[in-house]
């Protein structure tokens, strides 16, 4: 990846960050709901994906030759709206209603509601099953694109989500590709205390995928990554992304906190007062856009 791609898709994963905090503030102001961590953690895989290697057209949403996304762990559904609205498949001001009564903009995607959604999720697990089923569909109707699931460390802890696992791995699935998003934190505190997930790649390797582990915030190892899945045959990919949950907002990163709760709720030992918060977090994003224009990173 060249350097002027490279500097425009730091622009575009700071762009959606921004909008992440905008969405929840809305959301704080909605319904006082909505989680932080996991999305902002996971903008440079959502940046990379809509704006380097997914094939998708906003102006025809249901293309059938389109890639598809699946999003299991739909509470992080804020890193998508706005990755979608960043597209082009609604107006970015509508990022505001996000958890509000009557939205588009549900706390978990609803398909069939919004451009774009290719599953309904919210019980965690559910998502890599669905994104089989699609890719056998897929395959029995002859076609070629590709299936990308993206997945949480935490749902790892439920056993529908191995056997899942387990059968795609037999069946050595074409063009289906997880990306988890390992952070680390879960709501009730980090993941290797709750129940640990180690060791992770070589479970995956025992199923029959081919597993690889990269920076998660690092745009050029993800894209490389992604590269290399399209690239393998003959069995599914696992893209282990070991991501900063609360990327981009200091007081925010790495802290199982802000796991499930919008900035300006409550206030957090070692955070901005509540009513501070989101004016600091923009602001942060703001100077982090500055040092990526001016060359600084």
């Amino acid at each position: 990846m060249n350097e002027n791609k490279l500097k425009e898709l730091k622009l575009k994963a700071n762009e959606i960050r921004h909008l992440i905090i905008e969405a929840l503030d809305g959301a704080n102001h909605n319904t006082g709901s909505g989680h932080t961590g996991g999305p902002l953690g996971m903008a440079d895989v959502f940046t990379t994906l809509y704006f380097h290697h997914l094939q998708h057209n906003p102006e025809n949403p249901d293309d059938p030759d389109r890639d598809r996304l699946i999003l299991s762990n739909g509470h992080i559904c804020a890193v998508l709206y706005a990755s979608l609205a960043l597209s082009g498949y609604f107006p970015t001001s509508e990022l505001k209603t996000f958890r509000g009564f009557e939205t588009r903009l549900q706390g978990h995607p609803h398909r069939g509601i919004l451009p774009g959604i290719e599953n309904t999720s919210g019980p965690l697990g559910e998502g890599l099953s669905q994104a089989i089923g699609i890719a056998l569909a897929r395959d029995l109707d002859k076609k070629d694109y590709i299936v990308y699931c993206l997945t949480s460390d935490g749902e790892h802890q439920e056993g529908n989500i191995w056997e899942a696992a387990m059968f795609a791995g037999n069946k050595k699935l074409n063009n289906l590709i997880q990306i988890i998003d390992f952070n680390n934190i879960q709501i009730d505190g980090p993941v290797d205390e709750t129940m640990p997930l180690e060791p992770f790649k070589a479970k995956y390797e025992s199923f029959n995928w081919h597993a690889i582990e990269i920076d998660g915030n690092d745009i050029n190892a993800i894209s490389d990554a992604i590269t290399q899945a399209k690239n393998l045959k003959n069995k599914p990919v696992i893209i282990i992304a070991k991501t900063l949950p609360g990327k981009g907002v200091s007081y925010m990163e790495g802290s199982y906190k802000w796991h499930g709760m919008p900035p300006g709720l409550k206030d957090v030992e070692g955070a901005p007062p509540k009513d501070e918060q989101v004016k600091v977090a923009l602001k942060e994003i703001e100077e982090e856009k500055s040092r990526i224009m001016n060359k600084e990173l």
